[in-house]
């Protein structure tokens, strides 16, 4: 147990009004910004623990909507985009330049896209959060709530090692693809062991999970694997459909005499392809793991009914039992507008931006995990861990020394 001031700071004013200090459960913190009311909410676990006025950015600089965490941390900084302009107590959301930070705080938005904080407010949080704390903009006010459903994970103590158990040594971790399960299973910190492999008493990093769909750019790495290994030279596999992976479908097609409706990815060539190859098609979709601002591994997951859009929904595991493989969850689900052009790609008819579909719960219910995926991420699992569910994927902002960003559209024009 830890405690901490329950803080709440008047939307009338910046004057906080401190409150006896209270105990709270250790939970993981988790900010929500509002845009339309705004405000900044602080739970920590289950508890609401501070509120406050912000203000996010005005017309011609919105702050971006989705969820974010805190990649960086200064206590003195200055903008490097709008001439020095101070940023006291600065926590970094994204590498393109936008942050919560100490700053003027009027009743309208005011700022170039940040998020500014009353002086008071940005000095105790600063001193509240560290790295890695999530962050979830969205224009309309959203809480947490109990989350539960059989999809979800519970963290449990890992199998004994197969090298314990015969004179064979271990095997590549399971629900990887490729070369990835021998990068991954040698992967270690200098204080933690492999991913996978827990010493007594050793408690994993937070995980940072996120399903999504399999993209074109996946298809297309897997197209110039498969066409390669038969001899139609791709080149590098790097999901682009580069002058080199057209010439080498194109030889394909000849070669099994397939003709040129559907267009260069049509069906019966991906068909064709994926039988000679003697691959399973792959399945809807992905479940990518991060941890410590590192990728791990991503692995395939099912999407039953995968012309009905998922929404976005974020989730946090607030409290859990390795020993009793118990967990609880928390989240919350984000307004996303999928443009036409998007749902198209998506190979979505209907989107879940309403009715039946829109719930977390609704979505959990049509994603399929394999049991030996399962098992591997909920050996991993530590406190605190996440998971974003998303029709749209990774953003442009995610990158090196990121989480899983994922930008939302509140509505149709921005």
């Amino acid at each position: 147990m830890i405690k901490r001031f329950l803080m709440t700071f008047s939307l009338a004013a910046s004057t906080a009004l401190v409150c006896p200090a209270l105990a709270f459960a250790d939970g993981p913190l988790q900010i929500f910004v509002s845009k339309a009311t705004q405000t900044l909410t602080l739970y920590e676990g289950d508890d609401l623990v501070a509120t406050s006025k912000v203000s996010t950015g005005k017309s011609g600089h919105r702050t971006p909507s989705g969820v974010f965490s805190i990649l960086e941390k200064r206590k003195y900084h200055k903008s490097n985009i709008y001439s020095d302009a101070p940023m006291p107590f600065m926590q970094r959301l994204t590498w393109s330049g936008i942050a919560l930070h100490e700053g003027r705080i009027p009743d309208y938005p005011a700022s170039h896209g940040c998020v500014r904080l009353p002086r008071d407010f940005a000095r105790s949080l600063y001193g509240m959060t560290r790295r890695g704390v999530h962050v979830i903009i969205t224009k309309a006010p959203i809480e947490p709530r109990k989350i539960v459903h059989a999809v979800l994970f519970a963290p449990s103590l890992p199998a004994p090692s197969p090298a314990l158990l015969s004179d064979a040594g271990p095997e590549p971790a399971s629900g990887l693809r490729g070369s990835q399960a021998i990068e991954v299973a040698m992967k270690a910190s200098n204080t933690r062991s492999a991913p996978g492999i827990l010493r007594e008493a050793e408690e994993p990093a937070a995980l940072r999970m996120l399903i999504t769909r399999r993209t074109v750019t996946d298809q297309v790495r897997d197209v110039q694997e498969m066409l390669t290994e038969l001899g139609f030279d791709t080149g590098t596999a790097d999901g682009v459909l580069g002058s080199k992976t057209i010439a080498a479908i194109k030889g394909y097609r000849a070669a099994h005499e397939i003709g040129k409706n559907g267009g260069i990815l049509s069906e019966e060539f991906l068909e064709s392809l994926y039988h000679i190859a003697g691959r399973p098609q792959p399945a809807a979709g992905k479940l990518l793991v991060r941890s410590e601002f590192e990728p791990l591994f991503e692995a395939d997951v099912g999407i039953r009914d995968p012309h009905l859009g998922l929404g976005t929904h974020f989730l946090v595991l607030t409290s859990s039992d390795r020993e009793r493989h118990m967990a609880e969850w928390r989240g919350a689900t984000l307004t996303d507008k999928l443009t036409n052009s998007a749902m198209a790609r998506l190979g979505i008819t209907q989107p879940a931006d309403n009715g039946a579909l829109s719930t977390a719960e609704a979505a959990l219910a049509r994603i399929e995990i394999p049991d030996d995926l399962r098992s591997r991420v909920e050996t991993l699992l530590g406190a605190g861990s996440s998971l974003t569910i998303s029709d749209n994927g990774t953003s442009i902002e995610t990158g090196k020394g990121t989480d899983f960003i994922t930008l939302t559209r509140d509505e149709m024009g921005g």
